[in-house]
């Protein structure tokens, strides 16, 4: 019956006011922004693991790599080929496996290498001054602290 539609229809439309009464209306030409922290930049981009080579940079597990072995291996009569990576993160030098799909894509991150010319080292407190490309110094950093205990590796000699 009509007078049934329009209590239905009369329900739905006290309804709704209620519901979008905390939205404020907006005109077509205003969008709505989007606070974030990032600049938006991607710090990886994606390759595959088959065109990863010996000192390329990748992540595994979160850890930005860099690959020392790589080795692909063609698994059975339907497999697919395997990549078998292992690096070493570029921060800790700790070492990282990973077995994957010679076609799946792999995040590699952006590596930016920047060299300084050392202007000081104070002993005593560890702290460095380095120069600059564009001239001005770099004081803000200290010496890594050294190992006491056990013995000095190779890349400490």
């Amino acid at each position: 019956s009509s007078s049934d539609m329009a209590q239905g229809l009369a329900t739905k439309v006290t309804f709704l006011p209620r519901v979008f009464a905390a939205i404020p209306a907006m005109s077509d030409d205003e969008q709505p922004t989007f606070e974030t922290t990032e600049s938006g930049a991607s710090q990886t981009y994606p390759q595959q693991a088959g065109e990863i080579r010996k000192g390329s940079y990748l992540m595994i597990k979160g850890h930005p790599c860099k690959c020392i072995e790589i080795s692909t291996s063609k698994t059975g009569k339907h497999g697919h080929a395997k990549a078998h990576i292992v690096a070493l993160d570029i921060f800790t030098g700790k070492k990282y496996e990973d077995l994957c799909p010679s076609s799946h894509n792999l995040d590699v991150p952006f590596v930016k290498r920047t060299e300084y010319q050392l202007l000081s080292a104070d002993p005593e407190t560890g702290e460095v001054s380095l120069l600059l490309e564009n001239g001005s110094c770099k004081d803000d950093l200290n010496l890594p602290t050294f190992v006491k205990v056990g013995e000095p590796t190779d890349e400490d000699k």
